[in-house]
């Protein structure tokens, strides 16, 4: 079969297109899923640049995690909602490739960063005197610059092997965004090499992340469980709480696309997809904010601010 210029192709994300009510209130659903997106992790970045209490590394690698979120879901968001109410759900190659690169960049550097923000509470907690030392803030932006170096890297040699391969037609793509595995099925060759580069990023951004995470957590319980008073214990616990819920949000829903039986009605995959795309990035500035005395006291410190400045 005749390969198809680049120019030429169309793909059609089919999402939810045999169930058009269901796309109205999904609609609904991520419009204002967004907007708390938008509100929350930039609220967030705001606070940890201009508050001088939250110019710790915790909150630089918070700031980024915020920024990363934003990124994520306004590569493929705004366009998913043109669709939701939309007959005419096409999107041009080039768009796809650029939708596919970016979550797939953002997504990979979350990984990594996640157990950077591991590792950064195990120095805390585990060396808490030497702390200021070692997470130097040369260190900080040394590991941040790494985490989306490394998921830059890994985005880009994927979206490569992708955009070479032929396409002879076939353009409905089953999912509501430019995802890569279903991208790549679209293709009229051999996807072999695709499908193991892959799962070899799956092993390397997946599941090493969340062995150095599960490692640098069983030297944090081991040090905590050692802390004599039962006041102290509670205070080293609530410092990892938040970070320990983000992972166990971000990867729980990750393990369970990946390792729950294939379903026969792929509706309920797309809409899984679309709860770790949509609600994690949501979840993640409520969850960092929620009993959280040093970003409600700078929240308070910045809303004064404000209050004065109307004033004045």
């Amino acid at each position: 079969m005749e390969r198809t210029n680049w120019t030429d192709i169309e793909f059609i994300l089919q999402g939810l297109s045999e169930y058009p009510s269901a796309e109205k209130l999904l609609f609904v659903m991520c419009s204002v899923t967004y907007l708390v997106i938008l509100l929350g992790n930039s609220t967030l970045i705001t606070l940890t640049l201009l508050d001088s209490c939250l110019h710790t590394p915790m909150y630089f690698f918070l700031g980024n995690l915020s920024f990363l979120d934003i990124c994520y879901t306004s590569s493929y968001i705004p366009t998913l909602l043109i669709h939701l109410l939309s007959e005419k759900k096409t999107i041009s190659f080039t768009r796809c490739v650029v939708q596919m690169s970016v979550s797939f960049t953002m997504a990979s550097t979350e990984c990594v960063l996640l157990a950077v923000m591991a590792y950064d509470r195990y120095v805390a907690i585990c060396n808490p005197l030497r702390y200021p030392i070692i997470m130097s803030r040369a260190l900080c932006i040394q590991m941040a610059s790494l985490s989306w170096g490394l998921g830059f890297l890994n985005s880009l040699t994927q979206t490569i092997l992708a955009v070479r391969l032929p396409f002879c037609g076939k353009n409905v793509i089953n999912h509501f965004v430019c995802e890569i595995l279903a991208f790549i099925k679209l293709a009229c060759a051999d996807i072999s090499l695709n499908e193991i580069t892959l799962m070899l990023g799956n092993v390397i951004f997946l599941f090493s992340p969340l062995l150095l995470i599960c490692i640098s957590y069983i030297f944090i319980l081991s040090t905590v469980l050692r802390i004599n008073s039962a006041e102290g214990r509670k205070k080293a616990f609530s410092t990892c709480s938040a970070h320990l819920t983000v992972v166990t949000v971000f990867y729980g829903t990750i393990l369970f696309m990946y390792m729950k039986p294939k379903s026969k009605d792929s509706t309920f995959d797309k809409l899984i997809a679309l709860f770790y795309g949509v609600v994690t990035p949501m979840l993640n500035p409520i969850i960092y904010s929620l009993r959280n005395t040093e970003v409600h006291g700078a929240m308070r410190k910045l809303m004064t601010r404000y209050w004065f400045w109307r004033k004045g």
